[in-house]
């Protein structure tokens, strides 16, 4: 799909927003990702949003609790969002994990697609934000894949050692994951199985889409061929609540 634009430079229509919530380690980041490469939309992560902390000493950035939605710079964030449901381009900040620090006064330009899929922890816990979506998918995956995989990350993609990754999980991660995270799953329209195949959980999730109408309201009602050849033979609709 190729996004258009008006003369203004802005999108002839609203764009469809869309969240995703789960737990660390969910699947939530790459569902999100597949999902906006599948309908040719964009996949903003929250995780540039997190608070600043430049001005502490690295031993008090380490103690910090980013499993609380505190942690969360929840009026840019909501002010962004809002642009992007808009249609208006934002400049997002940069945020680098392994100082706990944003990258000085860096930004990138992000602009506004016909599809926005919203990605965090707390895509759905503050209400500034849920009143933007259209859709809210919840992916529910089981404790011990959660940990494998936010081990892998953590290790692999921003610099931590296994054992501090152990520490904070047990000390943090699934404390403030049932208390914070799981509970968004009554805010969800859509629960989707973590542990499914991938393209199974994006064709749900198309699916319940498509239910809503708002595939063809917003000129992406041609799905695509992988939903075509395993809707004929599949369940779609997930744990889905009209």
């Amino acid at each position: 799909m190729t996004t258009e634009f008006s003369a203004s430079g802005r999108l002839p229509f609203p764009p469809l927003m869309v969240a995703v919530a789960g737990a660390s380690g969910s699947g939530k980041s790459t569902l999100a990702a597949e999902l906006a490469r599948t309908l040719g939309g964009l996949h903003f992560s929250l995780d540039s949003y997190y608070r600043d902390l430049s001005h502490l000493p690295m031993e008090k950035r380490r103690q910090q609790n980013f499993d609380d939605p505190a942690m969360m710079e929840i009026g840019l964030l909501a002010e962004h969002i809002g642009a992007l449901a808009e249609a208006r381009s934002i400049e997002r900040p940069l945020y680098d994990f392994a100082t706990y620090a944003r990258i000085g006064a860096e930004t990138e330009t992000v602009h506004p697609a016909a599809l926005v899929v919203v990605e965090g922890l707390f895509s759905t816990y503050f209400p500034e934000l849920r009143k933007f979506y259209q859709l809210s998918v919840y992916v529910d995956t089981p404790d011990a894949v959660c940990f494998d995989r936010r081990l892998r990350r953590d290790v692999e993609e921003r610099g931590r050692d296994a054992e501090s990754v152990q520490r904070q999980y047990d000390a943090t991660v699934r404390p403030c994951g049932l208390a914070f995270v799981r509970p968004m799953i009554d805010f969800a329209d859509l629960v989707v199985e973590g542990t499914d195949a991938l393209d199974f959980k994006v064709e749900q999730v198309i699916s319940a889409l498509r239910k809503r109408g708002l595939l063809h309201r917003f000129g992406l009602d041609g799905g695509s061929e992988l939903g075509k050849s395993r809707a004929a033979g599949a369940d779609l609709t997930g744990k889905y609540r009209s």
